[in-house]
């Protein structure tokens, strides 16, 4: 896999460095903007490198745990060694910049949750300038069971979608968690009305952004899952759920918002939640094909309409941003995908222009890339150009 880079405007990582990652005491990879393929037996740490990569957006990256989990443990030892580090330079559509992130650890050397950014050598708080900074999409084999596992796995994906049109999705949706936590808290303790009725009004008017912002994806991937024939089903995707049904274009859907849960007080206190908002709301996906929900498809088409969706959604915010498709990290994504399917996924990817990472443990796999794709063998914990 060895040609020259086409230019794009696309995010692509040109330089990675980890420090005290994973598996990795440290690694520098260095790539131009094509599509990137890792090769590897199970455990060599291709997956380790992705995750780096997700952590370069906000939020606990691709695993989705706990953010000190990713430091480099010692053999036979615990407890990490220290502090995990992940650094790239990065091109976008208004240049190269560097980026920056790892844990910040307690006075006393443990490692904590918080986590610090750097953009271009400038400290900024990790959740603002990462989300306002890099586009990141993935999928990985846990995601396979996105349709029939629970609704809060279903918003995480819409909600990472979302982030990549929307920078400020991530703020709303901080917001809005923290003024029902701060309601509930209020509930059970007796809060006064008047504390009641400010922390509600916070809540609709995250709420609301929140809703709003997924509404408006949702809007943007129906336009680009159309063309999504042949090789990758079409899929008919929508928001569901209390919240979201009753809203009516023009209404003062905020005010509503606070009449409601103002009359549930005393239901959400008993049942200690709050019963109804964005956070209750699912992802349908129909297969159009088959006219099915895809919940009810084989695992194959349930693959192949997720595949889909994280297309759709790169093909959309490349045409939003004057060609800047988020970057692309798909581990395993070959493994259980046919040779037409394959091709496939090979040839919209390149279409779209995005730097898709993809993960693999035979290089046989990703033959259709050719020269169009950059790969490296992982082993080890080292990498080698394929």
């Amino acid at each position: 896999m060895s040609a020259d880079p086409a230019p794009s405007s696309a995010y692509a990582v040109r330089r990675l460095a980890l420090t005290a990652f994973r598996s990795y005491a440290a690694l520098t990879l260095e790539a131009d903007a094509r599509p990137v393929v890792l090769v590897g037996e199970n455990g060599a740490g291709k997956t380790n490198i992705l995750e780096a990569l997700s952590l370069l957006s906000p939020g606990r990256g691709l695993r989705g745990t706990a953010l000190a989990d990713s430091a480099r443990r010692l053999p036979g030892e615990a407890d990490p060694a220290g502090p995990w580090a992940v650094a790239a330079t990065v091109e976008g559509p208004e240049g190269s910049f560097e980026i920056g992130t790892g844990l910040t650890p307690a006075p006393d050397g443990r490692l904590t949750e918080r986590r610090a950014a750097h953009i271009n050598g400038v400290a900024a708080p990790a959740s603002t300038a990462l989300s306002e900074t890099c586009r990141v999409v993935w999928l990985t084999p846990q995601m396979d069971r996105l349709f029939l596992d629970s609704p809060g796995g279903r918003r995480r994906f819409l909600d990472r979608l979302t982030l990549s049109f929307e920078p400020g999705h991530g703020r709303a949706a901080s917001a809005y968690e923290k003024a029902m936590r701060e309601r509930s808290r209020l509930l059970r303790d007796g809060g006064e009305a008047s504390w009641l009725d400010a922390v509600e009004a916070q809540m609709a008017a995250a709420g609301l952004a929140l809703a709003n912002a997924r509404a408006r994806t949702v809007e943007r991937l129906k336009a680009d899952l159309a063309p999504l024939t042949g090789a990758f089903p079409q899929g008919l995707i929508a928001v569901t759920g209390a919240f979201e049904e009753t809203r009516a274009p023009g209404d003062d859907g905020e005010a509503r918002f606070r009449e409601a849960l103002a009359r549930r007080r005393r239901a959400d206190a008993e049942a200690g939640r709050t019963g109804i908002g964005p956070h209750t709301a699912d992802l349908a996906v129909t297969h159009v094909g088959r006219g099915r929900p895809a919940a009810e498809c084989s695992t194959g088409e349930q693959k192949a309409l997720l595949i889909g969706l994280v297309l759709a959604a790169a093909r959309a915010q490349a045409r939003a941003d004057a060609g800047a498709a988020p970057l692309l990290l798909l581990d395993e994504i070959a493994a259980h995908l046919d040779e037409r399917r394959r091709a496939a996924l090979f040839d919209e990817i390149c279409a779209i222009g995005a730097q898709a990472w993809m993960t693999g443990t035979d290089a046989a796999l990703f033959a259709a890339m050719g020269d169009r794709g950059q790969g490296f063998c992982v082993t080890n914990g080292a990498l080698n150009p394929i």
